[in-house]
């Protein structure tokens, strides 16, 4: 005879149930679970068996299936106990649970004792809800248990709960003040914390969506709140491979996927700086791979656009999934971001929302255009490589960095460079259009060097560097202040990856100012040089030597009087080249008539 209590539900409540006075007289079939009670404790306590087995032919009814029931056989099992009496511990795991299975079993009546419906409410309003872990944990129970779940408010509740513990306890809200600062000058609030954040962002995302709304209406919002949505895209979108273009992903998967990140872009927090430009791009990228609607791509184009100084190149080398689009990176989308930056850029109010919809950008720091520019042109050089790129795409995207970005024409000159090598085969029109996008009065002397001798840059710009180079030579100060710039008045400009030929490096690095600089040294060098000769046949001439005992005249005084026919040649060269002399005086060049008689105290020695 097969044992009535093989069932493991039955096993854990054979116990008790043994231990009853009156044999089973129903069988109640929860599930593939089995449960052999009595109709008198049950309809005691539930109003549900109540009417099944009440009236003229409820002794008949032996068997009950409980279909739908909320919690299965587990949740029976724990009804079971209080029907009959036994020690029930409820907690935040079961509280939801039972609280679901009490209102489907109808167990409200009170007449015989406290009624599992009022047991449950009690705990949940003195003990579940009233801790954010609690309420945490209700909630995602509660996602098991709908639609009665949403009957009985349990989800509404505990999402309330969240939204009012996270913006009213100083745990969660207070500024971290010294120790974490201001970002971008927006204050930091303290980071989520691990524990609860893991447990929201294991959430079903219809669920996740209502309590990030409830804690936006509370009052929760900047890093903390990007810092929350930031983990569960992380956690639902881990499995996407977005390096591949072709997608090996389930169609299903794939819509469950898409709405995961449609959702998440609408709830991104509206205050500059609570996500990172990093986070942006990923998203962005997780949306074009994905295919998601052009709203949720251009909100993420525009939030990227107004903290596009804070970004790096990696967060702009977006693929393209296009198979229309032919190149490697998206460069169509790029040119928006850019497009949005420099329409917001001369704005002066910070970064917001005025309403719920429309979206206020401010001006960036002072030193973001600098570093766009910058950024804008790393990122021509980078997809200058790409041989599918079309000119009007490089050139658009190009003559888009206004000149206030641009530090010199340095980069630019970069990026057409690798672009012109990676396509040789361009005509000299198509070259001239590349080029256009380059000012080349704005280049360097290592760029001029550099483009002078670049056999593919088009022979109409290597003239024009060549003649704004002769320019600017001409133009430069003879002496220039120590430390000068070599270019424009501003600060030395950066060496290019590639250096110049020795001799065009030579001859427009040192510029026109070294070059007079150069001459002045080369005259007086050779002035010494004569002025050596000069003291040297002095001393190789008898007579150009002082008498014994005496001494030699002073500087700038003439010889001694020479013997008539003595060293007259000699003599005479001498003379000729002591006027090269720049110490001798003036009253001394009339050849040698004038004496002056040498000091007493002067050292006998040879020289001026």
């Amino acid at each position: 005879m097969e044992n009535p209590f093989d069932n493991p539900a039955m096993k854990r409540t054979s116990d008790w149930i043994l231990s009853q006075e009156f044999p089973s007289d129903i069988t109640i079939q929860v599930g593939d679970a089995t449960f052999n009670l009595h109709k008198l404790r049950l309809a005691s306590r539930c109003g549900y068996i109540r009417k099944l087995v009440s009236g003229i032919n409820g002794f008949k009814v032996t068997h009950i299936d409980i279909t739908g029931m909320p919690g299965g056989a587990r949740a029976f099992e724990l009804v079971t106990k209080f029907c009959y009496g036994e020690n029930l511990e409820i907690t935040e795991d079961n509280v939801a649970m039972l609280r679901c299975a009490a209102e489907h079993l109808e167990m409200t009546d009170e007449s015989k004792g406290a009624s599992l419906v009022g047991t449950t409410e009690a705990y949940l309003e003195a003990v579940a809800l009233t801790s954010l872990a609690g309420a945490v944990t209700v909630l995602r129970k509660s996602e098991e248990l709908i639609p009665v779940a949403e009957e009985v408010d349990l989800v509404g509740r505990s999402i309330d709960a969240i939204a009012h513990i996270t913006c009213h306890d100083s745990q969660f809200t207070m500024p971290l003040g010294s120790t974490a600062g201001s970002y971008n000058g927006v204050k930091v609030w303290k980071a989520v914390d691990d524990w609860w954040a893991d447990e929201l962002t294991s959430l079903r995302i219809d669920t996740f969506q209502r309590v990030v709304i409830a804690m936006k209406a509370r009052g929760f919002k900047g890093i903390a709140l990007g810092t929350l949505i930031m983990l569960y895209a992380q956690k639902s979108l881990r499995r996407l491979n977005m390096h591949r273009r072709d997608k090996k992903m389930d169609p299903r998967q794939e819509h469950e996927k898409r709405v995961v990140l449609e959702t998440i872009v609408s709830l991104l927090p509206k205050e500059k700086n609570s996500t990172s430009v990093s986070f942006l791009s990923m998203l962005l990228r997780a949306a074009l791979h994905l295919d998601t609607t052009l709203a949720c791509r251009l909100d993420l184009e525009k939030r990227m656009a107004a903290q596009l100084g804070q970004a790096v190149l990696d967060d702009l080398l977006i693929p393209s999934y296009s198979p229309e689009a032919g190149t490697t990176f998206d460069v169509d989308a790029v040119q928006r971001i850019l497009a949005g930056y420099l329409e917001h850029e001369g704005e002066a109010t910070r970064l917001d929302y005025n309403t719920d919809d429309d979206f206020i950008s401010t001006a960036s720091p002072l030193n973001d255009v600098g570093m766009v520019g910058k950024l804008m042109e790393a990122y021509l050089a980078e997809i200058a490589s790409d041989m599918n790129l079309p000119i009007d795409k490089f050139t658009d995207l190009a003559e888009m960095i206004p000149e206030r970005a641009r530090f010199n024409e340095d980069g630019m000159y970069r990026a057409i460079d690798i672009y012109l090598k990676a396509h040789p085969h361009l005509s000299e029109a198509e070259r001239r259009k590349v080029c256009k996008a380059m000012d080349c009065q704005r280049l360097s002397r290592e760029a001029c060097a550099h483009a002078a001798q670049n056999d593919r840059l088009p022979v109409q710009t290597v003239v024009q560097v060549l003649y704004h180079e002769q320019r600017r030579l001409r133009e430069a100060p003879a002496h220039p202040p120590s430390g000068a710039s070599s270019f424009s008045g501003e600060s030395p400009a950066p060496s290019l990856p590639y250096k110049p030929a020795q001799s065009l490096m030579g001859r427009h690095a040192r510029g026109g100012a070294a070059q007079d600089e150069l001459s002045r040294l080369q005259r007086e060098n050779e002035e010494l040089k004569m002025e050596v000769m000069r003291l040297k046949m002095r001393l190789r001439d008898p007579s150009a030597l002082p008498p014994a005992g005496g001494a030699p005249p002073p500087s700038g005084r003439p010889p001694p009087p020479k013997k008539p026919g003595g060293g007259g040649f000699m003599n005479n060269v001498s003379k000729k080249l002591g006027r090269l002399n720049p110490f001798l005086r003036h009253d001394a060049m009339d050849g040698g008539k004038v004496r002056t008689k040498p000091p007493k105290d002067r050292r006998h020695s040879i020289g001026w």
